[in-house]
């Protein structure tokens, strides 16, 4: 675990300060320089939701292929190869799809007028953002998860601030923002990939002969329907917002414009979950290599309890504050009060489930990640499909909320049945009851009427009444541990 955590303390770094700057983008920027046209916040949000599923697709689920066969296969020039090529091979498709099939494609969608005059922007994403993920893929394989976080974390999102910067400032109109705002995807996969050659991380040999490929393009197969399936469901809502309240006039992208500002916010929780996910994902696939059930419990618990730990208090700051969060955006981005409150509550749900979906497409039982995901994918579309007409962009929220926490119970219950495992202890219990009990406690607060203010003395209250209860009750190994290492090298200093 003492790698999972040095490393997973130099991915929240990055995670952290990437949410940072995420945070003044969606919550200060984004608002205020689309406030007037935020259709054009909406059409930014929905080509790259397009280009993320679609980059799904043609990558043929490589990226996890490749972390989980790098322990095991010694030929790894092979692999290499074939983790080139196929994802190569899936670009070609889709693009000759979208040629042959364009206004089939708009018809379906329901694409407005915007959408369709910069939809071919989509298929350049797709090859860089594919592409990246593979060599993300790699660098996690080797250890090495904090470089490409750093890059897609911090330098994308501090590119993306400047060039919006240009924008509002007026030195550049929308056109030629959305040019340098997309070759930003192209720039960090041209840096990962620079890094990656002087770290001599490739060897490429143009052959498959010593491969498995029957077993590896079967599990290929499998992780790309799960995969797919996954991040269908983390854009499903958006897409679906877009199609279905698009009224020729641009609707539908103003509604994803409001909800992707109250999403991020619900969002922000996951943040921890990436950092530790990560860097457990190759130790989880080396231990079941090696047939070191010990070990996939302790990471599996252990990661549960720090998650629901972090995850919980910034849920919790969160929600104490959100009215004076939203207080601070511009009027008509208002609305999604309680879309923070479903994606939030949701991302908790993940949190606390630990890292089931990485045990499970690790394990002999993989295939169930195939089952699991596509009743998720058909749970999201049926519900988005009721909520949406009834309750707008609350009920996408609304929809992930009900999906996820299905979905999180059903994996639960496979992992304890076949494997015996599960990710809960009394700690799990007793973190919730004080989370609980903070909240009860700081809600009869009374504010000040300064927003800022108001958020900075709740946020501080929530720490220094859950952190002094952290240690006391001992909640978490790591947590505690990280915390005493933190406090000696300040006191030293």
């Amino acid at each position: 675990m003492g790698i999972v955590r040095n490393q997973s303390i130099k991915n929240s770094i990055s995670f952290y300060i990437g949410m940072t700057i995420g945070a003044i983008n969606t919550i200060i920027i984004y608002p205020n320089v689309f406030k007037d046209n935020p259709e054009h916040f909406g059409l930014i949000q929905i080509l790259i939701a397009y280009a993320i599923v679609v980059s799904t697709f043609t990558t043929l689920g490589v990226p996890k292929t490749f972390v989980r066969f790098f322990p095991a296969i010694k030929e790894k020039g092979q692999l290499y190869f074939l983790s080139f090529i196929t994802p190569l091979l899936g670009f070609f498709f889709a693009s000759l799809s979208y040629f042959l099939f364009k206004e089939q494609i708009f018809e379906l969608l329901n694409a407005s007028s915007l959408l369709k005059d910069n939809f071919f922007y989509i298929f350049l994403l797709v090859f860089f953002i594919g592409f990246y993920d593979v060599l993300t893929s790699i660098s996690r394989s080797f250890l090495r998860a904090t470089t490409p976080v750093f890059i897609n974390e911090v330098f994308l999102k501090f590119y993306s601030m400047s060039i919006l910067c240009l924008h509002w400032s007026g030195y550049i109109d929308f056109t030629t923002f959305l040019q340098i705002y997309l070759f930003g995807y192209i720039l960090k996969f041209i840096i990962l990939l620079l890094i990656q050659f002087f770290n001599n991380q490739f060897t490429f040999s143009i052959s498959v002969k010593d491969l498995q490929l029957k077993e590896i393009l079967s599990y290929g197969v499998y992780v790309l329907v799960g995969g797919v399936s996954i991040i269908l469901v983390t854009r499903i809502d958006m897409m679906m917002l877009g199609s279905m309240l698009e009224d020729g006039t641009g609707e539908g992208l103003k509604q994803i414009a409001f909800y992707t500002v109250a999403f991020f916010i619900g969002n922000a929780i996951i943040v921890p979950a990436k950092s530790i996910a990560s860097i457990s994902v190759p130790l989880i696939a080396k231990a079941w290599e090696e047939k070191d059930l010990d070990a996939i419990q302790d990471i599996y618990s252990k990661s549960s309890i720090n998650q629901l730990i972090i995850g919980g208090v910034f849920f919790l700051c969160i929600w104490l504050n959100i009215d004076e969060v939203f207080s601070l955006l511009p009027e008509n981005f208002r609305a999604g009060k309680w879309v923070v409150f479903y994606i939030g509550f949701s991302q908790l749900i993940n949190m606390v489930s630990g890292l089931n979906a990485q045990i499970i497409i690790n394990s002999k039982y993989y295939r169930y990640d195939l089952i699991t995901s596509v009743f998720l994918v058909f749970v999201t579309i049926l519900t988005n499909f009721l909520l949406i007409p009834k309750y707008g962009i609350n009920g996408a929220a609304m929809a992930t909320a009900i999906s996820i926490l299905l979905f999180n119970l059903i994996r639960l219950i496979l992992i304890k049945v076949k494997m015996n495992m599960h990710p809960f202890s009394l700690q799990s219990i007793y973190t919730i009851l004080l989370l609980l009990g903070i909240y009860f406690i700081i809600s009869f607060i009374p504010n000040f009427g300064y927003a800022f203010l108001d958020i900075i003395c709740k946020s501080i209250a929530v720490f220094v009444l859950f952190i002094p209860s952290l240690i006391y009750l001992n909640l978490s190994e790591d947590i505690n541990k990280t915390i005493i290492e933190l406090s000696n090298s300040i006191f030293r200093k």
